[in-house]
């Protein structure tokens, strides 16, 4: 492999490995500050002990986001400087606004509600969760509003070979931002629920035969989960659309390739699944099932558009954007070569049909979940607890599935040109052209350590998740010490904001027990 491919390659796994705690972080938090506020609301002992359990695991998926995010900053110092070169006017401004949102109010509210518990006033203490909540959120807006200027460059202008920012409100407030921000937070919010269900399913099949004090908090966080991922699924259903037709418009050959389109088609059909090599542009020798005249819908809400396929578009892009890559040194072998237009198909192809295929898997499996356990009923069976375990790697895979997509199915551009003929003229740069001038020794050396170090990472993260899950309550609210006269704690239960541990004794200030 080259320089271009490793660097595509060290960039895939970072990038997609720190994509699995950030969805999980983003939607937990929101739903660990809701349990908060039922808990401050109604006084009822049932939502504070949701609030440790899910509160403790968030913690450590938060821990190990932050550790495998910050990588992803010096991805653009490593390998992708003429990226970072290019492109430095316009991303300075929404990742300096992510790295204040992340680094001053995630953070500071984030150790105010750890070590507050117990120490600041209950309505104090319950801001600082939505403060830390929301602010996750709004430090996915500035990320994905960078994203999505590479998909469709807006508010700047061609100035001496670079980019420049004109508006940083057009930046934040592109239309393709604008539809993925929903749709990446209500994804979020389905990777949550499956945690939920899953955990919450299998705590309730543990404890099956004997008597669980616990056993309501287990099914109200499966009901919390259940519904929470049947509201994202709509919503992700409903911002998919959207993003299906600013597509259409946008990058036609993305839209081409994730249905493997090879030839112009009006109606066009949408293929349910393929059988047969995608991996060739003719597609002569594939063939699909199909739905008659649905992807026109898609594209641009009727059954009669005509949708362009990935021959027709090679054509076109030639035209536009040249035939051949420029004839300069720093592209290495690639210089003067010809441009292949074309995505990889049977990662765009499949890519999305996965995305789609496990949401609605893992919806389905919460519904399932929660139907099984109706009524006080928990099956004795051991699929139960595997079918509600395994379920929670599928919203997992479905949202890495959909940025995998996402951003292959851009190539060869790494800052798509934008069609509109009013819109940034000229902003556009190849992915051959951003990479570093490092050697592949260099490369390879960087990616093998960082494989390595995310891999011990990922045995901590599964070893700290198991063995909360595995203590349940017991582990995050431990038994309370009496007095020297035998009575209570100071707290008594928690009930005015108390730890559940040593009742805000010193000993235990920094031990994580809230």
């Amino acid at each position: 492999m080259d320089v271009l491919e490793l660097a595509r390659w060290q960039f895939g796994i970072t990038t997609v490995y720190h994509f699995l705690m950030v969805p999980l972080t983003i939607g937990l938090s929101v739903l660990v500050a809701g349990m908060q506020t039922a808990w401050v609301r109604t006084g009822d002992e049932r939502y504070y002990k949701m609030t440790k359990f899910w509160g403790k695991l968030l913690l450590v998926n938060f821990a190990m986001g932050v550790v495998t995010g910050i990588v992803q900053e010096f991805q653009f110092g490593m390998n992708w400087s003429e990226y970072s070169r290019f492109v430095g006017d316009v991303f300075g401004a929404p990742l300096a606004m992510e790295g204040l949102v992340a680094f001053f109010v995630e953070s500071t509210f984030l150790g105010l509600w750890i070590f507050g518990w117990d120490r600041l006033p209950k309505k104090v203490h319950l801001a600082c969760v939505w403060a830390f909540s929301l602010a996750t959120v709004a430090s996915a807006y500035f990320i994905l509003a960078a994203n999505s200027w590479m998909q469709h460059p807006v508010g700047a202008e061609f100035v001496d070979g670079r980019p420049t920012m004109t508006s940083i409100w057009a930046v934040l407030t592109n239309n393709t931002a604008l539809a993925a921000i929903p749709h990446t937070v209500a994804g979020a919010f389905s990777v949550a629920a499956a945690f939920l269900v899953g955990i919450a399913s299998w705590r309730l099949w543990r404890k099956r035969h004997e008597h669980d004090e616990h056993r309501a908090v287990w099914r109200s966080s499966l009901k919390l989960g259940t519904w929470t991922g049947v509201v994202a699924f709509v919503v992700l259903a409903v911002t998919g659309d959207v993003q299906g037709k600013l597509m259409f418009e946008q990058q036609p050959m993305k839209m081409a390739s994730a249905e493997a389109l090879c030839h112009t088609e009006q109606p066009a059909s949408f293929s349910i699944i393929a059988i047969g090599d995608v991996r060739d542009a003719d597609c002569e020798s594939v063939k699909t099932f199909n739905v008659p005249a649905l992807l026109s819908f898609l594209a641009h809400n009727d059954f009669t558009t005509e949708v362009k396929g990935i021959d027709d578009l090679v054509t076109e892009y030639q035209e536009r954007y040249g035939s051949n890559y420029p004839d300069d040194p720093a592209l290495g072998e690639l210089a003067g070569k010809p441009i292949d237009y074309v995505p990889n198909l049977p990662v765009t192809y499949w890519g999305f049909r996965v995305m789609i295929g496990f949401g609605a898997l893992s919806t389905a499996l919460g519904v399932f979940a929660l139907w099984l356990t109706r009524g006080g009923r928990i099956p004795d069976t051991k699929w139960f607890p595997r079918m509600a375990l395994s379920g929670i790697a599928l919203p997992f895979i479905a949202n890495s599935a959909g940025w995998i997509f996402t951003e292959m199915g851009r190539q060869p551009f790494v800052v798509v040109p934008n069609p509109d003929p009013s819109g940034v003229d000229g902003v556009w740069m190849y992915t051959a052209q951003a990479v570093s001038r490092v050697t592949e020794g260099e490369v390879w050396t960087s990616l093998i350590a960082l494989t390595l170090v995310y891999a011990v990472l990922a045995v901590v993260e599964v070893f700290l998740i198991t063995k909360y899950v595995r203590g349940g309550i017991e582990g995050v609210i431990p038994p309370k010490p009496e007095k020297p006269d035998g009575g209570p704690g100071r707290d008594g239960g928690g009930g005015s904001g108390g730890s559940g541990g040593s009742g805000g004794s010193d000993d235990d200030a920094l031990a994580f027990a809230y």
